[in-house]
Parts: C-alpha cells; structure tokens; sequence
C-alpha cells in the first residue's frame, strides 16, 4: 500500500496535490448553485462541497471557497439572503463545469454556458430550468473558517421542485432515476447507481434489502 505524509504534500504541484486530496474524501454532490446579486443579474457556480445537515429543521451546509475565488456567488449570498440548488444531469455536464469558469460580474453564467433560467413566482432566486430537482434555500449562517479562509455556507430549504417519477413512496428522492451526477476531485464526473436499499439496522438483527 501507499504511503504518503505531509511532507509530501508541500512538494507536490498545485494541481496535483488538489486532485489528490479532494478526491480522497470520495464522490460529491454536483450541484448549480444561483444567486442574483443587486444589479439583478443571475449568477451560476458549481458546487461540490454540499452536505445534508438535518430534516427538521431542513438545512443544507455548503462550503464556499475564499473570497478572492469565489467573489460573486459569496457576495451574493451576504447581500441576498437566498440561493438555489440544481442538480447536474448527465446531459449538461459540460454546460455546468463551465460555469466555474471566472466570469465577470455583469456576464450571467446561464447565458455564458447555455444553461436555460428559470424564474418562478414569489421566489427570489434563479433556477436552472435543464435541472430535474431544485431546491430554494434562505441563508441562515455563514461561517469563515480561518484555516483556509472559506466560508460555510448553512442555508434552510424553503421550497422544492421535483420532476415527476422521481420521489417514492417512502419519501425517499431516487437520484439515478435522474441521472444526477456526482464528481471526485477537481474535474471528474460520475454516474451513480443504486445497489441497494437496507433496512434501519438494529442490534443483533441480520441486515435485510428493502429493495
């Protein structure tokens, strides 16, 4: 087996120590995060570092990178309040990775990449209109982590657009029917499936499959 420390990380090469790291913590969700900022113009970034906090009360975590990287998506959380999450279908992948491309402030990444903007009524975010789930969510916190100088976003979820098919009598959202991608590292994109689904593990009880 491998063996690697930090002395070896301080001499890797800046992209080569990233893809190694960020991979090793596994898949990722992808998501679209948008956000307007004061000018009113729509903002698009892809995410990675997205967390389910608890269901009651709903809450989402998301890490935000520093300041100087992400400027515009961060900027528009502080002075907005809300953002969106859309999922990254197997369809649109390039049009999503694109997205983190530094564009300027007054250029909308949905015109940008191509990704088509969905506005809906009485909720003061834009949604990707290609996504199959879609999640508006009100900033509750954000965090600075002073070890690195990101932020951590905490947000709760105010309302949620499913496509239909996709949510199961349980409650449970089946994502692979969706064809939502996940990533792992700083540019590969995956397509999960489903292997199984077990029942709520008690002791001393065998694990059973549910479906």
């Amino acid at each position: 087996m491998l063996h690697f420390s930090t002395s070896d990380f301080d001499q890797w090469e800046r992209f080569y120590r990233a893809n190694f790291i960020s991979t090793l913590s596994g898949y990722k969700p992808a998501m679209l995060v948008g956000t307007y900022n004061q000018q009113g113009i729509a903002n698009l970034s892809l995410f990675q570092n997205i967390v389910h906090l608890g269901a009651n009360p709903a809450l989402v975590g998301m890490l935000c990178r520093p300041r100087e990287a992400s400027p515009h998506t961060l900027g528009n959380l502080e002075t907005s309040g809300w953002f969106s999450l859309n999922s990254v279908q197997a369809s649109f992948i390039e049009n999503a990775h694109q997205t983190s491309a530094k564009y300027d402030a007054e250029i909308s990444e949905f015109d940008a990449v191509g990704l088509e903007l969905q506005k809906r009524e009485n909720i003061s975010v834009p949604f990707v209109a290609n996504s199959e789930i879609q999640l508006a969510l009100k900033v509750e916190q954000i965090i600075p982590i002073a070890l690195n100088n990101t932020f951590f976003i905490i947000g709760s979820v105010q309302h949620v657009f499913l496509q239909a098919g996709l949510l199961l009598d349980d409650g449970t959202v089946q994502l692979d029917k969706a064809d939502v991608v996940c990533t792992a590292g700083l540019d590969g994109y995956y397509l999960p499936r489903l292997l199984h689904r077990l029942a709520y593990a008690k002791p001393g009880k065998p694990v059973t499959v549910i479906q």
